[in-house]
């Protein structure tokens, strides 16, 4: 028998990594600090939760100085649209499929 939820990436489990993903996906570039705003994280959370996104070639940085201040934005790779599109996917046809009273 089928596992009821195969197709969902345990690396979305997380709340902050759903939205990373989730703010990631519909921007180009987005920086740590409007990332922290946007999920109201920690630095060292938000921080924990990049860096294993960006293990799994899921996201990709890029560092940079403004001025004198250094800047570290963050983007979805092509692997991590597909791997949180599928997620998504396998999410839906959960929802949609496990109706246990016919």
């Amino acid at each position: 028998m089928k596992s009821i939820i195969e197709g969902l990436d345990k690396a979305f489990d997380n709340r902050i990594r759903v939205g990373i993903m989730a703010v990631l996906v519909v921007n180009d570039w987005v920086d740590f600090n409007t990332l922290k705003e946007l999920l109201q994280a920690t630095d060292g959370n938000l921080a924990t939760h990049l860096t294993a996104l960006e293990q799994l070639q899921y996201i990709e940085f890029k560092k940079e100085f403004v001025g004198k201040k250094p800047k570290t934005s963050y983007r979805v790779s092509s692997t991590g649209k597909k791997a949180f599109s599928e997620h998504l996917n396998a999410l839906e046809n959960l929802l949609k499929g496990q109706n246990l009273n016919p």
